[in-house]
């Protein structure tokens, strides 16, 4: 039986730590909580501006369906993607993130915008 109490997604949060660099942490995404979004679409293609360093284009989840991807943000440090770990795209300034496929050739994923006073509910992992 599933304990409610502690029911969390695993995520991954990234965001600006200035103008000009970004970073990310690692937490969870609570259950049971309702979030308000107006829209979201699913992707398959990558365009091309996707292929260098660039900025989120809006505070988003990022849910990956199919795929497995190493981002990488300003510092050099690198994090993996897969399915079961929501991203929360929140370096929405400056040169921002990469990433590229490392198991397979395709990524498909849902992009749910936040908007700019929704909270996240990105929850921090406890310092180590």
């Amino acid at each position: 039986m599933e304990d409610n109490n502690n029911s969390a997604l695993k995520a991954i949060r990234l965001y600006n730590t200035s103008e000009t660099e970004c970073a990310f942490e690692t937490g969870t995404l609570p259950t049971q909580i309702k979030i308000d979004v107006s829209y979201f679409f699913g992707q398959t293609k990558v365009d091309a501006y996707e292929k260098v360093p660039h900025p989120a284009p809006r505070r988003q989840y990022v849910v990956t369906l199919k795929g497995k991807l190493r981002f990488k943000v300003s510092d050099g440090s690198t994090f993996i993607v897969e399915p079961g770990i929501i991203l929360i795209a929140e370096d929405v300034t400056g040169p921002g993130h990469s990433w590229e496929i490392i198991d397979g050739d395709q990524w498909e994923r849902l992009y749910i915008p936040l908007d700019t006073v929704n909270d996240s509910h990105f929850m921090r992992d406890p310092e180590v």
